[in-house]
């Protein structure tokens, strides 16, 4: 009696942990960026460090060039 019990809440715990219980959110690469990080021009795809980018309505861009060319 006792192992079916231990079963059964085997089970039910298995099926929870698969199916019921919530992953953590991906981080949004702009929620924790440090200064020394390494970003991605949004324009030309070059990385540059977040110190030295432009950011602009939520992009980043590596130069005034590439910020007019969007």
């Amino acid at each position: 009696m006792i192992l079916k019990l231990l079963l059964i809440i085997g089970v039910i715990a298995i099926i929870y942990f698969v199916f019921f219980k919530k992953k953590p959110l991906q981080n949004n690469n702009n929620s924790h960026i440090e200064s020394n990080d390494m970003i991605e021009c949004s324009a030309c795809g070059i990385y540059s460090e977040v110190d030295d980018s432009i950011l602009s309505n939520g992009k980043y861009y590596c130069s005034p060039e590439c910020l007019k060319k969007s």
